[in-house]
Order: structure tokens, then sequence, then C-alpha cells
């Protein structure tokens, strides 16, 4: 399971931005999920609140939003949502396909007192 790997690192993320802002509560931490990130969201929640539980972050919230798989084709340019991960445009039919989102997983926000 990788993401209890992701936990820790996101938690030593939390630690030195809350040491750099001189932050001593976390309250919750907001993240954007790509679809194609091969994160799941529900274990890397159970691993976060693991890992927290006895300790200075303990009832911490972890917000989560999955970000959908997007494409631009090179083609027609048509944006399109990667529907089953086919990356085939379903204007034109091309598979010169660019990805645009849906690949990140990024911390978007840390509320902190």
């Amino acid at each position: 399971m990788h993401e209890m790997s992701i936990a820790q690192s996101l938690l030593d993320i939390i630690k030195e931005e809350m040491f750099k802002n001189d932050a001593k509560v976390l309250k919750s931490v907001r993240l954007e999920v790509g679809q194609l990130s091969a994160v799941v969201p529900e274990s890397l929640s159970f691993c976060f609140k693991v890992m927290v539980d006895g300790t200075e972050f303990e009832g911490a919230e972890l917000i989560m939003e999955v970000i959908p798989l997007k494409g631009q084709c090179l083609d027609c340019n048509e944006i399109f949502e990667i529907k089953d991960y086919v990356f085939e445009c379903p204007h034109c039919g091309s598979k010169e396909v660019h990805t645009l989102s849906g690949q990140d997983l990024k911390i978007v926000e840390m509320t902190v007192e």
C-alpha cells in the first residue's frame, strides 16, 4: 500500500510548512488527487488518520477532491474528459491526445492556527 508512504510524505511537508509559518495546530489539509495518480482516496484517508492519531495532528481533517482525467486532441484541439482510460478524441477519433489534468497529487490548502 503506497498510500502509507504518501501519507508520511504529506505529514513531512505539513510539518515543514507549519514550522516555517510558526503554526501550532493543524485543522485541515485539502488535497487535489488526480484520477490517474494511482492514489486510492479511501486508503490515503485511512493511512493519514492512523498516522496522526496520538500525535499533535490528531483530529486534523483530510479533505480530498478527485480531479478528472482531461485531455486535448492534438489534431482538432477538442478538450474532453478521458473516460475509462481511453485516450482517443471523442470528436474526431484521433489517438494523438495530450493529458491536461488528472495526474497530480497536490496540497491545495492547509488550515492552521
